[in-house]
């Protein structure tokens, strides 16, 4: 057996092993979290009239196209009111929807994605078609997994909607300098991804969502925390 075959031999080892953590750890964060699943249900429903669901397009592995569940944060047709992206303070986000925002409740139902087969718990983070197409050829290579729902591009920008408030022009700075700065990341986790770096990558996760107020002080732009 040559090399090449013992390489995909092993590749495909590392993927069945990585979507069997991810239907595992996926029913079991949703049977112990069913709680707050449902009150995040409850609060998306009665901020306003409208969906509990807010479906995202976004492109996924292989650039196939598929809707991303998060709780609705916003008012009816928000994104017909503004640009495509979410800054600090964003005057379309209800005040119910900015609490499911800081508490990262509104995120839950993109376990429904990974059950789906869409997402993965771990990669890089899914980005809408109409940002896709400024991705250069390099850049690309990013869609050659499924997308996570965290990952060393998303711990690094968790503030990432007080970086766009910030901006005269957000949109532009978010193509010209932001967007770059997480495929970056997005890449090097694309050319070094493994189980146990995946268990690494959700272990900060949980860091910064426990302890939020230290995040700055933790995390660089490297996505990088201490040892934990």
């Amino acid at each position: 057996m040559d090399s090449s075959s013992v390489r995909e031999g092993l590749r495909i080892r590392s993927n069945w092993a990585k979507r069997c953590f991810d239907i595992l750890f996926t029913v079991t964060t949703l049977l112990l979290f069913s709680p707050l699943f449902l009150l995040g249900c409850l609060l998306a429903k009665v901020q306003s009239t409208g969906p509990v669901f807010y479906k995202a397009k976004r492109v996924g592995k292989g650039k196939t196209i598929f809707e991303m569940y998060k709780f609705r944060t916003m008012v009816i047709n928000a994104d017909k009111i503004g640009i495509g992206l979410t800054m600090h303070r964003d005057s379309r986000v209800t005040p119910i929807g900015r609490f499911l925002r800081v508490t990262k409740l509104d995120e839950l139902p993109n376990l429904i994605n990974v059950i789906k087969g869409e997402m993965s718990l771990i990669g890089p983070r899914p980005e809408a078609p109409n940002y896709v197409k400024y991705y250069t050829e390099t850049q690309r290579q990013v869609l050659l997994v499924k997308p996570g729902i965290t990952g060393p591009s998303q711990i690094a920008n968790r503030n990432e909607e007080k970086k766009l408030a910030a901006q005269t022009d957000p949109e532009h700075y978010y193509i010209t300098e932001l967007m770059p700065k997480k495929l970056e990341l997005d890449l090097r986790y694309v050319a070094t991804q493994g189980f146990i770096s995946d268990i690494g990558w959700l272990l900060k996760t949980v860091w910064v969502v426990v302890f939020p107020l230290k995040k700055k002080k933790h995390i660089n732009e490297s996505g990088n925390l201490p040892n934990i």
